[in-house]
């Protein structure tokens, strides 16, 4: 699927479950024309490449795209919003840029200020559900994508029980409960959770 597919079927299933779509953000992975063609009928905030757009000072203004995979009619106006963050490196003080793209008609500082409030909480439980993958150095997309939901279900399990028990202490009671299957992680996986996979992989061929 492409990105702009990704997230028209994201859109899709959050409409069919009888939600309104009042805000759309998206990190700088999604930073396409496509997808911002189909995210300019929303709502949005998008992280951009500072690379991408090549302003590399505080900036609020308008500005066109200029992908050389689509034609001149093609390209997307929105407003751009660029600013700086000061840090430090090897003991210099340096300025790093970063940028949003976005069509909301707010104050440059409400408009990130949203961003952050949004995003973070996102980036933060991403960090903590990675905390809970397991090494593996497979390849297979089907496998990589059940350890993915295997960590989510471990981490919504400490959500539960954080209260009572640190991080550290939680992955040390799972390495004790499954130690025997630790050996052979992938095989037993494979086994125990064969239905779900073969879903996934019925989903990842659409």
């Amino acid at each position: 699927m492409t990105k702009d597919e990704v997230v028209k079927a994201l859109v899709e299933q959050v409409v069919a479950m009888g939600f309104k779509v009042r805000l759309m953000t998206l990190d700088a992975g999604f930073y396409t024309v496509d997808v911002l063609n189909f995210v300019s009928q929303f709502k949005y905030v998008i992280a951009v490449p500072v690379g991408d757009v090549k302003v590399y000072q505080e900036f609020d203004g308008e500005y066109e795209t200029n992908s050389k995979r689509h034609r001149k009619d093609e390209q997307v106006k929105f407003r751009l919003l660029v600013y700086s963050k000061e840090k430090v490196r090897r003991k210099k003080r340096t300025l790093v840029y970063f940028a949003r793209a976005t069509n909301l008609n707010l104050p440059k500082g409400e408009v990130l200020d949203l961003y952050n409030k949004v995003r973070g909480p996102i980036e933060t439980s991403y960090r903590n559900i990675k905390a809970f993958l397991p090494f593996t150095s497979s390849t297979k997309f089907v496998f990589r994508t059940l350890i993915f939901v295997l960590a989510i279900v471990l981490y919504s399990l400490y959500t539960v029980f954080k209260g009572e028990v640190r991080r550290e202490q939680f992955r040390l009671l799972l390495i004790l409960l499954f130690s025997d299957d630790l050996f052979y992680l992938r095989d037993f996986l494979l086994k125990s959770v064969e239905p779900l996979i073969n879903n996934i992989d019925l989903f990842s061929r659409r």
